[in-house]
Formats: structure tokens, C-alpha cells, sequence
């Protein structure tokens, strides 16, 4: 059947940009999988979306007008409820079939079809296909209901009666079939061919002429760039182009990417012009400055290539391209200008009062009403910082004068104007007031959200206040019964828990925790200290046993993503220090491929059985009443692999100890071959259960293989 290209536009009020390329993406798809439900998108159809900041369009390449018949066979309901005594239908029978649609159908042409217990009355035919003009309608609002919308607006028609709901009020709707109107109703708006061009260098009506003209049309009459993607990709190239004429760069931030994004959901004809500020306001700590720029007024600062710094220069993504824009540069000139006054203005003032002199305004905000204000906190985290530090043998006095300047900024001008920049200017205040490098260090890195490089002894104070802050926030909110639900998780805890085996991973990866040593520091330990910080009755009993475990299941969900999963279970059943695990599932994994790994895990987990049926404590194996011969030869083998692998295991070589132990497969096999184990004598029974304990214990030094039996 032929097919023709089928375009749909909704001419709305400015669409929320942060929103528009998905609901331009989703209205699209939508309206294809609607129209593809009912039969009308041929094999070979595209999908163009278009998005600007005031219209969201489709055009689907190949649409068919009529859609093939389709057959039909339903099952509707057993013949004893769908006819009566006389054979005519009941009146459930006619229900279900105007439910269907088949109200005219025949009676008697409905089939009969038995499956077993019952007969039951089966529809069979063909279904006419749907027409695209009947159907187009229901398939646009579909989609429209669909749409990921973040707010609805509600708004009153022309007649001053009617309310409608839409992500903003729509001005006119083009729904052409090929050049021909199909003709709809959505949101009180007849179809028709009519859309605007540009606000300002066309705001004229356009009459589309066909599907296939739209694009070109809105470019060449309109001014319009309809393409979302097309774009952001002249917008990139535009603003790439300006900055290497500059040799500048536009830095390598994610909020560049995002920036990106937005502008290219508030222009439909996109240039790019050059703005500047003066030298003087470079004084000003950068982020303060980028900040401002990019978050009220979308500007594109720009970078020294060589050394990172900002330039007094700023790329603007205008919606008027005009060969003499002095005028549009000055108007931005002079509106981010008190922007960045503002910025001065609120440094130098705070530089008037040093960071320790704020701490003890924290006592006026309230950090929760269960945990008290952020100046208790603070106290809470010095004592945490400080058991830390204790822990692995550091400065405390660097880490509790880092966790009590931590939240200073927070009174602060500049903190107060930008949220974001809590930390940041923290770390910028604490060094112009003299502080210790470590404790600059540590004020500007506590945001991070995980360490991801290795901490060596030289770099703790940083790593002892992200840890501090972390244990605290998990402890404390966990224990007054705010743990995360599903995916609600806004205190951030699971973000907390990932942080705090980053920073394991990285004291561990800089040599701070030995991988052979059980200490110093632990997550158990870290957990009591962090509960011993808060006042008697403020958390609840089973608070560290569930943020303990609540950290363990982070770590299990990260490691099973780039590990074995059986591996991981294998060592996680073991509970081992935190700092252990990644080279314990390394050696599980080894071992698993070998030829004597999945025998051994099967072994042990009989053995793990057998352990469980023991009536008594056993004791020392007696060496008097191994009688057997493969039970003397286990008990030899356990005997000369027994030191060897607690050698390898003690000094962190967890590969070797497991290697030692694949050597004891022959006589594991041959014991229970030859073996019963649980004898009649309750002492011979007792001896080879106190042998196989010993194996057990040899065996699950670094995991628990049972668990890589499959």
C-alpha cells in the first residue's frame, strides 16, 4: 500500500528548556508507536523530531492512509455463558462483543472451540484496517499523555469557558498527510498548515505547503533551525570556531555539556557573539565568577588554554543574528556587569571576618530538628575526625581544625548567593586566613563524591574529613528512621556509602591500610565511633548493625558490576575488612577458573553440612583414631598445607593461600570416596568431624567457596 509523510506540530508558548529535548524525543516516539499499533507505519519508516523553545514537532516518512485488514481470533467465553437454552446470545455475550466492537456480527458465525473441560465460542474474521484520518486524533493525544511533562499548566480557551492541560498553552496545531490536512481537534485548536517563524525575524504566519517542506520552509522563511539536534551542533561548531579564534577554550566540565544543552532549547536561529568584563573583577575566586555566568545569564566563559584560568571574556548564544550586534554585546556586557559586582562585593566582604570567627554562627542553622543545628554537627564531626586520625596514627589537630571550619562557609555572602559553592569558598577563605595547607585541602574536597585517587600519609587530613562527614550524615540520619525507600534517597546516603568505600579503596591503594593487616582502621570501628558522637536516645538500637550492612549491599551492588558474582558472594559471606575485599574476589576469581575449583566448593559446602549435624563442640583431631587410609592421608595433607597457607594468607597473599589449597583435592576426593563421615562410634564420628572442621577452616580463610559451587 502506498505511504505518504506524515507531519504533526504543536505551536505552544516558550517550553521549559531543561525539558525540551525530552519531550520533543517522547512526543515523537509516541505518536510512531500509537500509529504503529494500529497498523499505519510501513517497514521502512524514519522518525525526524523537531524541538524548539516554542514548538515540538514530528514527521514520520512513511505513514499509510489506510492500514492492511487484519485477522482476528478471540476466545470470548465459555458457550454455556455466552448463549442461552435457545441458542440466541446473552447478554453478556452482547457486552463483550460491543466491548469489541463486533456488534453487528453474526451469532452464528461465532466458532466453537473446546479445551478439554468446556466448549467456548471463538470470533474469527478479518478487521478492516483503520483509516489514518479517523485515527489520528487519538493517537496524537496518546503520545501528548505520554510526554515526560514536569509541570502542567492548566489554562482557559478563547471561549473563556473551557480548561485544558498542557505542558504550556498551544497556539495552533499543523497535521499534514503528504499536502493534505488531516483534520483534528487537540486542546481546542483545529488543524490546519498555519505555523510562526522566529518571535522577531519572522513572527509572520508560514502556510507549510507540505510534510516534506516543514524543515526548509521554517529555515528559509522562518528563520527557525526546527532540529533540536541540528542545532546544538551548529552551536557547538560556532562556539568551538569563536574560541580557537580567541585561543581559548571553553573548558572540559560537564557543566559545559549541559549549558550546551539548555541554550540550544532557548534559540531557534542560533549565533554566537564575543563578550567581555573587566580585568578587575579576575580577582574575584574564579568558580564565583563561571558560576554567575553560566547560571544566570547561560554565558560560555572562556579559558587559557595553557594554564586553565579564566579570561575576561565570555561567548554569548544569541537568538539574533545580525550583522552589527554592538548593541546585543553591550546589553549582555552590562547585565552580567552587577552580576559579577555583586561577586566582588560579597568576597571582599566576607574576607572581613576569618572563617574561625563563623563557626559559632552555625549554631543559628538548624541542620535537622532531630540532630540539632549544624554547629552540633560540626562538634560530632571533630570527634569523628578525630578518632580517625587516632586510628591511622595522624595529626587530629589538622583534622578536627579542618571539620570545625568545614561548614563556615556557610554563613557566609557568597555561600548565600550560590549554594554551589559551599566548600569552594570555604577552602578559598580558610587560605587567605593563613590555615594549613591539609586543612585548605580538606575544606575544598568534602563535596567530593567519592576519592578516586590514591591517599597516602601525606594526604589524610583531606581523607579523614571526607570519611568523618560521611559516617556522620549515614549514622545519624539512618538512626532516626530516614533510611532510603526505594528511590527516594534524599539525604544521600547511598551516595555517603559509596564515598566511604572510596576512600577504604584509596587508603588501602596508597598503602595507608595494609592489605595483610585486619586494621587500623575498619568500617565496624567507624561506625561505633561515629555512634558514640551523638547524644544518648537520639538513635535507634539497630543503627549500626543496618547502616553496617546498608554499606556492605553498596559494595556488593559495585563489585558484582565489574566482578564475578559468585566471587563476590563468596567473599562477602566472610565479612572481611572492608579494605580486603577487592583482593580477596581477585583471588576467588583465579581460583574459580581452576581445574580443582568447582570439586573443592563442592566439598566445602558438604562439608559445611556435615558441620551443622554436630551434637557436640569438637575438638583436636585424634591422630589415634584416623584408622582409614584417606582420612590419615587428608589429615597429612592439612597438616603440611595448613602453615604454608596461613603464611601466604597473613602476609596478604590471598592468590597463594588459595593455590595451596587447590593442592588438597586428590585426598578431599578420596576421603569421601572412601569415607563415612558420620559413623556409628560417636567417637570416630566426632574425630572426622573435627578433621573436617580443620579442612574448613583452611578452606574459607579468603572466601567461602561454597558459594563459587554453581
Amino acid at each position: 500500500m502506498s505511504a505518504c509523510p506524515l507531519l504533526v506540530e504543536l505551536f505552544t508558548e516558550e517550553l521549559p528548556p531543561k525539558a525540551l529535548s525530552k519531550l520533543g524525543h517522547a512526543f515523537s516516539s509516541g505518536l510512531n508507536d500509537a500509529l504503529a499499533q494500529l497498523g499505519l507505519i510501513a517497514a521502512d519508516n524514519a522518525i525526524v523530531s523537531f524541538a524548539t523553545p516554542r514548538r515540538l514537532a514530528v514527521r514520520l516518512s512513511k505513514v499509510l492512509a489506510i492500514a492492511p485488514d487484519q485477522t482476528y481470533s478471540e476466545k470470548l467465553m465459555p458457550v454455556k455463558v455466552g448463549l442461552d437454552a435457545n441458542g440466541a446470545a446473552t447478554p453478556a455475550l452482547l457486552k463483550k462483543l460491543a466491548a469489541k466492537g463486533w456488534e453487528n456480527i453474526d451469532i452464528a458465525s461465532l466458532e466453537r472451540e473446546s479445551d478439554g473441560k468446556q466448549d467456548y465460542l471463538v470470533a474469527r474474521g478479518t478487521a478492516a484496517g483503520v483509516t489514518l484520518k479517523n485515527v489520528l486524533q487519538a493517537a496524537i493525544e496518546t503520545a501528548m499523555a505520554g510526554m515526560p511533562i514536569p509541570k502542567m499548566m492548566r489554562y482557559q480557551l478563547s471561549d473563556g469557558v473551557t480548561s485544558v492541560k498542557f505542558v504550556r498553552p498551544a497556539h495552533a496545531i499543523v497535521t499534514l498527510y503528504g499536502d493534505e490536512i488531516v483534520p483534528v481537534e487537540i486542546l481546542g485548536l483545529q488543524s490546519g498548515r498555519t505555523t510562526f517563524g522566529h518571535r522577531f525575524l519572522h513572527p509572520h504566519a508560514i502556510t507549510i505547503d507540505s510534510a516534506e517542506s516543514y524543515e526548509h520552509q521554517l529555515a528559509d522563511v522562518g528563520h527557525v533551525v526546527a532540529s533540536y539536534e541540528t542545532r546544538r551542533t551548529q552551536i557547538t561548531k560556532l562556539l568551538a570556531d569563536q574560541a580557537t579564534a580567541l585561543n581559548a577554550t571553553l573548558g572540559n566540565d560537564p557543566e559545559v555539556e549541559a549549558l550546551l544543552d539548555e541554550v540550544t532549547a532557548l534559540v531557534e536561529s542560533p549565533i554566537v557573539y564575543v563578550g567581555a568584563f573587566e580585568q578587575r573583577f579576575l580577582e574575584v575566586p574564579q568558580e564565583c565568577l563561571i558560576l554567575t555566568m553560566r547560571l544566570n545569564q547561560k554565558y560560555f566563559p572562556l579559558f587559557n588554554p595553557a594554564t586553565g584560568a579564566l579570561t575576561h571574556q565570555f561567548l554569548i548564544v544569541s537568538n539574533m543574528p545580525t550583522s552589527n550586534p554592538a548593541a546585543i554585546i553591550e546589553g549582555n556586557q552590562r547585565v552580567v556587569r552587577p552580576r559579577l559586582a555583586d561577586a566582588e562585593f560579597f568576597f571582599k566582604t566576607d574576607r572581613k571576618l576569618p572563617l574561625h570567627q563563623r563557626v559559632e554562627q552555625l549554631g543559628s542553622i538548624v541542620y535537622h530538628n532531630k540532630l540539632g543545628t549544624q554547629l552540633q554537627r560540626v562538634a560530632r564531626v571533630q570527634q569523628i575526625a578525630a578518632w580517625i586520625s587516632h586510628a591511622l596514627d595522624s595529626k587530629p589537630e589538622l583534622a578536627e581544625r579542618a571539620a570545625l571550619l568545614a561548614k563556615a562557609d556557610l554563613t557566609t555572602n557568597m555561600v548565600g548567593e550560590f549554594p554551589e559553592l559551599q566548600g569552594i569558598m570555604g577552602a578559598y577563605y580558610a587560605k587567605g586566613d593563613g590555615e594549613s595547607p591539609a586543612v585548605v585541602q580538606a575544606i575544598a574536597e568534602q563535596y567530593k563524591i567519592r576519592l578516586d585517587t590514591p591517599i597516602t600519609t601525606d594526604l589524610l587530613t583531606p581523607a579523614i574529613l571526607f570519611m568523618a562527614e560521611r559516617v556522620e550524615t549515614l549514622v545519624g540520619i539512618w538512626g532516626i528512621g530516614l533510611a532510603p525507600t526505594g528511590e527516594r534517597d534524599p539525604f544521600g546516603l547511598r551516595r555517603a556509602a559509596l564515598g566511604l568505600i572510596s576512600a577504604f579503596e584509596q587508603l588501602t591503594a596508597g598503602g595507608v591500610l595494609q592489605i595483610q593487616q585486619n586494621g587500623p582502621l575498619t568500617l565496624d570501628g567507624l561506625i561505633e565511633a561515629a555512634a558514640l558522637s551523638f547524644d544518648a536516645g537520639i538513635l535507634a538500637q539497630t543503627t549500626t548493625t543496618e547502616v553496617h550492612a546498608f554499606i556492605v549491599e553498596r559494595l556488593r551492588n559495585q563489585m558484582i558490576q565489574l566482578h564475578d558474582r559468585n566471587a563476590v558472594e563468596a567473599v562477602l559471606a566472610i565479612d572481611p575488612p572492608i579494605h580486603q575485599v577487592l583482593a580477596r574476589v581477585q583471588a576467588a576469581e583465579i581460583f574459580a577458573q581452576g581445574p580443582d575449583a568447582a570439586s573443592l566448593a563442592a566439598a566445602n559446602k558438604r562439608i559445611g553440612n556435615l558441620l551443622k549435624k554436630a551434637d557436640q563442640a569438637l575438638g583436636a583431631v585424634d591422630m589415634n583414631l584416623l584408622s582409614e587410609a584417606a582420612e590419615r592421608s587428608l589429615a597429612e595433607t592439612i597438616a603440611q598445607l595448613q602453615p604454608v597457607a596461613q603464611q601466604q594468607f597473613e602476609s596478604g597473599d590471598y592468590i597463594g593461600a588459595m593455590q595451596t589449597l587447590a593442592r588438597a583435592r586428590a585426598p578431599v576426593d578420596a576421603f569421601f570416596n572412601d569415607i563415612m563421615v558420620m559413623a556409628d562410634d560417636p567417637a570416630i564420628r566426632n574425630n572426622r568431624l573435627a578433621l573436617l572442621g580443620q579442612l574448613h577452616t583452611l578452606m574459607n580463610q579468603v572466601a567461602d567457596i561454597s558459594r563459587l559451587a554453581t
